[in-house]
């Protein structure tokens, strides 16, 4: 099978698995700079083109769509269902991932296990607002934020206070959420692939950081799942629309409760931690089920 990766740098750890793996497995992919692709938008006859050329007719297309580029990003994965071209991820269902409050309205409705949160534009309302999620210590996150960048502990309310009037002055959106304490700093994430865990760590914070991220110098080990921990992850999932996510969740004193659900998760964390070959199980999951044509919304919505 031919494959293309959109990503922006072929070099990272992520990628260079999910080529060997591909490749290990005799198919074909090439890796374009999602940025650099350019779209004829023509009824009848839509194209994609990369430094002056038309891009070739793939079995499937892998969008590793970093944060900052997701609008433009969607937009490629878009032009590339609408050419009839199988993707990993789907657009919608990227967007659905990369939309904080809307995964979380998403997950709310299906009654996946949440922290307590809110979302208000009024900073009037503050008290109020930190009265619904539990009171102080809280959580507060910027909609934009990834890697632990932009999620602030507030401790006191009048931190908080400060915290939410200075963010809302920079006129940027902000999520208000409980500050799960049980979880002692730990989170666990679990790669989801085709409605299956294929490999689970848990993360925990460095010393004196409530952020678990490895990036911000938190380390790793594998786990063990409760049943309720492994439905919950599939489940939220599902309800992006994800074939291929990295689930985060805390342990809290009412089961598992999801932190995010991602629609390009990093694989070095967790096959080091877990020796699970996860770039391995993401293109077994596209063999079987990269059909051209076969993309469910075909760019819509």
């Amino acid at each position: 099978m031919q494959f293309i990766m959109l990503a922006r740098n072929a070099n990272l750890y992520s990628h260079k698995r999910l080529v060997e793996a591909a490749e290990a497995r005799g198919h074909e992919i090439d890796i374009y700079d999602t940025l650099k692709l350019y779209m004829d938008i023509t009824s009848h006859k839509p194209e994609l083109r990369y430094q002056g050329r038309a891009v070739p007719k793939v079995d499937a297309v892998i969008p590793r769509i970093g944060a900052s580029i997701t609008s433009y990003g969607m937009a490629v994965v878009r032009q590339f269902e609408m050419m009839g071209v199988w993707a990993a991820n789907e657009s919608v269902a990227i967007g659905r991932s990369r939309d904080k409050l809307r995964s979380l309205q998403l997950l709310s409705r299906a009654g996946i296990g949440l922290p307590v949160t809110a979302f208000a534009h009024d900073t009037s309302m503050t008290d109020d607002v930190l009265d619904i999620v539990g009171g102080e210590p809280v959580v507060i996150k910027l909609l934009e934020g990834t890697q632990g960048v932009g999620v602030v502990l507030a401790e006191t309310r009048r931190s908080a206070k400060s915290v939410i009037e200075a963010f809302r002055g920079a006129k940027v959106d902000i999520l208000v959420q409980e500050f799960i304490k049980e979880a002692g700093g730990a989170d666990i994430r679990t790669i989801v692939v085709g409605g299956k865990v294929v490999a689970a760590m848990k993360r925990q914070g460095a010393q004196g950081d409530f952020r678990s991220n490895l990036h911000r110098g938190g380390s790793a080990s594998k786990i063990k799942l409760t049943p309720e921990e492994r439905s919950t992850a599939v489940r939220a999932a599902k309800v992006m629309g994800l074939n291929v996510a990295g689930v985060d969740m805390l342990r809290s004193n009412h089961g598992p409760v999801i932190m995010e659900v991602n629609s390009s998760p990093g694989l070095e964390g967790i096959e080091n931690a877990t020796g699970v070959d996860v770039a391995a199980q993401i293109i077994d999951f596209i063999e079987k089920n990269a059909v051209p044509g076969k993309t469910k919304t075909r760019g819509k919505g």
